[in-house]
């Protein structure tokens, strides 16, 4: 192992526990001996602030404190790509699976850096939550089996199902002011919540870092929003991220991490200030963070960390901005004027005042009777959620209502399922008429077994959640979705309409007298100390010689990892068009959740579901394309798998933010897989763009986005220059029209001189084993 690592650049395994001496805090209850580089960070952020001699973001304090190389780093935002040391890495089981067999592929023996592995994405919503987890631990013992023994061989600790959600787990357990996070889910920026760089990757920049390798970042712009004034009434945390979702759209936090100052921050709890990181991810954001406060203090000392509280107290420089500091783009909200909000539907930046969302629904057709609200998910299911919440359903209670609309609740993690249960609020929920559901991501990603309507059925849900793209969280294109708070969520479900406004409407009460809500009030934190439940962690053995993890060639579920064929030193000639894409295309119309959760850790079998969401220009229709050979219309991935059986290589051409949403490396994994070479488009989502460089596929933008409009589905595309192919250099293709005419456009890249290394070999992953040998 030592000459490996010593190969790929690494840190010796574990060396952190070895070189902090100012200070021993560990990281975490479950590493004792990994301790937090408060000394580390101080003395990079003190050799850049005298190379930059300028004031730094809290952002910029925290990734530059954490660079591989300091003193001869470029640093220059938005342009040069950084070379970091991450401190931890975290994984939900939907997206471990593969980032584990990529690891097993690489032949190393253990992980470099402490990582976890949480169940949570695999748990369908279907009864209620105990009969619901039992029933995903019966589907599901093949993968949970595969990840707990691969957890148990390489080191990786490993959450049970039931557990939590993931980034809930993180937030009580692993976030820490200072910490570079980087985790294989889109909303792992939750942690900033807790003052952390908290980043949201495909499993192959996983690998990197859990291999020791220096993880790479563009170096990212930085946004800020300044906060004056202070919440109250029924505005909430999850208001704040809806106005800058409507500010700043799905695209316009894109290469920049958005980062929360001004004297309204002290207003906002910590698990509040996690709800507006954590759907920052809905803004393009590379992460969102929030200065270290004494709202985070008194959240780490309830958690059991009062020692990483007080240590983050004596370095607490570092870990907020420098006065004068500079922001690429300002961004200001007093919390005073913030009015509730409600987004919606089909896209999470379509931003309504809850006071007007019931005349624009009218206006636009949107059906006003809401079917079902759900509260819960990654963004809101904290205690301080979870009350406020009660805190409503207890007021129509009282006066004898209960929910007109079907109503779900999804506690974050089993500690707050047993805390809530322990103080009442449970049940005040289930009372009004709500279904407590398992502590997983259920219907937010698409795990809800829904029977109230028939796919097709237009209607509106209203959730707490943080994404409603079409189809997201029940497969039925017409069910409208809504996303604002869970107290918000809750009184509308009470009401059963959108033209429902808590601040201002009455409802009637069972003995006929009208009255009206008031906003609710609820405990931060529990005044006793937090239920922690079952214990449901495993430690990775000390010794784990013996351990074997198994992968049946006949599986289903599970499927080793062949490597990827390398680039041939050629052109990409006559490429053949497998779909031009029509608008919107997020990682749910590339690689759709749902029940396709159960291929996750198997390529071959979810590579059935390829593009199947997206629109094809040529017909309007999603899941049908032109076969170029047979000229028959049909599924997008069995086309697919006809060009690759016959050596036929394919180009996908795309709009704006292609790849939009999730972290999930299939959408990524799967074009390859099928014989795909490139993916050109107006734009992309960052780490979607990331993850297909990391399969050595080419993610290509037209230089002149009109280009777009001169490519047709029939045409043929030749991308020469690859022979060439340099940082900043752009590609020539050649449009081959039926006709036999041709058109020559120019094509943009961001590819460095390390990820032109990857798409020569293959794969980042081909390119690790080249260099360790």
């Amino acid at each position: 192992m030592g000459k490996q690592m010593k190969a790929l650049g690494a840190r010796q395994y574990h060396v952190a526990s070895v070189l902090c001496q100012r200070a021993k805090v560990a990281m975490s209850h479950f590493e004792p001996n990994e301790y937090i580089r408060y000394d580390l960070l101080e003395k990079n952020i003190n050799i850049v602030r005298k190379r930059l001699n300028r004031p730094l973001t809290l952002s910029e304090k925290i990734v530059y404190g954490h660079l591989d190389d300091p003193a001869n780093q470029e640093i220059e935002r938005g342009k040069t790509y950084l070379r970091l040391r991450p401190d931890r890495v975290a994984m939900q089981d939907a997206t471990a699976q593969m980032a584990m067999l990529q690891f097993i592929s690489s032949g190393l023996p253990k992980v470099a850096v402490p990582s976890t592995i949480h169940c949570d994405h695999l748990i369908e919503a279907q009864l209620g939550g105990e009969k619901d987890l039992r029933r995903a631990k019966d589907i599901n013992q093949e993968v949970y089996n595969f990840l707990a023994t691969a957890g148990a061989k390489y080191g990786v600790g490993f959450w049970r199902p039931g557990s939590g959600i993931i980034h809930q787990i993180i937030l009580e357990n692993y976030a820490y002011p200072g910490v570079l996070l980087i985790g294989t889910d889109s909303h792992t920026p939750n942690g900033g919540g807790l003052g952390g760089i908290c980043i949201g990757v495909g499993g192959a920049d996983a690998v990197d870092v859990m291999a020791g390798i220096p993880w790479e970042l563009k170096c990212p712009k930085v946004i800020g929003v300044k906060l004056t004034g202070s919440l109250s009434g029924w505005t909430s945390p999850k208001d704040v991220i809806l106005k800058v979702a409507g500010i700043l759209t799905v695209k316009g936090g894109t290469g920049a991490i958005v980062e929360y100052h001004g004297p309204g921050v002290d207003s906002i709890s910590c698990t509040g200030m996690a709800t507006i990181c954590n759907m920052g991810a809905e803004i393009g954001a590379t992460t969102s963070v929030f200065p270290y406060n004494h709202r985070m203090k008194k959240y780490l000392s309830k958690t059991g960390r009062a020692d990483i509280a007080n240590l983050a107290d004596e370095f607490k420089d570092h870990l907020v901005p420098d006065s004068g500091c500079h922001y690429d783009q300002l961004i200001e909200i007093n919390l005073s004027e913030l009015k509730p909000h409600i987004n919606g539907p089909f896209t999470p930046d379509l931003a309504h005042p809850v006071a007007e969302v019931g005349s624009v629904a009218e206006k636009e057709g949107w059906p006003l009777d809401i079917r079902v609200g759900l509260i819960g998910s990654c963004t809101n299911s904290s205690y301080e959620d979870m009350g406020r919440s009660a805190a409503v359903a207890k007021q129509a209670l009282a006066h004898g209502l209960q929910c007109k609309s079907q109503f779900t609740i999804t506690p974050g993690s089993e500690q707050i399922r047993a805390t809530i249960e322990r103080d009442g609020y449970a049940q005040i929920l289930r009372d009004v008429g709500g279904i407590v559901l398992a502590n997983a991501c259920g219907p937010c990603i698409g795990q809800w077994d829904r029977k109230d309507i028939k796919k097709g059925e237009k209607n509106t849900i209203v959730t707490s959640y943080n994404r409603n793209f079409t189809g997201r969280n029940d497969a039925n294109p017409e069910t409208h979705a809504f996303v604002t708070s869970p107290e918000i969520v809750t009184a509308l479900a009470i009401a059963g309409t959108l033209k429902f406004n808590p601040e201002t409407d009455f409802l009637t009460g069972k003995d006929g007298k009208k009255f009206k809500l008031e906003a609710p009030d609820a405990d931060e934190l529990p005044r006793a100390e937090f239920d922690p439940g079952q214990d449901t962690y495993q430690h990775p053995p000390k010794d784990s010689s013996g351990q074997q993890v198994d992968v049946s060639p006949t599986s289903q579920r599970l499927q080793l990892l062949e490597p990827f064929d390398k680039w041939d030193g050629r052109d990409l000639e006559d490429l053949q068009i497998l779909i031009k894409v029509k608008g919107k295309c997020t990682t749910d119309h590339i690689s759709a959740a749902g029940p396709w959760l159960k291929f996750r850790g198997h390529l071959d079998n979810i590579s059935n579901n390829l593009l199947i969401g997206a629109i094809n220009v040529e017909n309007g229709k999603a899941n049908s394309v032109r076969n170029a050979v047979t000229q028959e219309f049909g599924p997008v991935p069995d086309t697919a798998r006809y060009y690759k059986k016959h050596g036929i290589r394919w180009v996908v051409i795309g709009d704006e933010n292609y790849g939009e949403g999730s972290s999930r490396e299939h959408a990524a994994l799967e074009p390859r897989h099928l014989g795909g070479r490139a993916i050109i488009t107006k734009s992309f989502a960052r780490i979607h763009e990331t993850n297909l460089k990391k399969q050595g596929l080419l993610p290509l933008t037209f230089a002149d986005p009109a280009d777009y409009n001169k490519i047709h589905p029939v045409d043929k595309l030749t991308i020469k220059g690859l022979k060439d192919f340099a940082p900043g250099k752009p590609l020539t293709c050649i449009i081959k029209h039926p006709n036999g005419t041709q058109e020559t456009i120019l094509l943009n890249h961001t590819f460095n001189e390390t990820q032109i290394e990857w798409f020569r070999a293959g794969s980042a992953l081909n390119r690790m084993k080249e260099l360790q040998k």
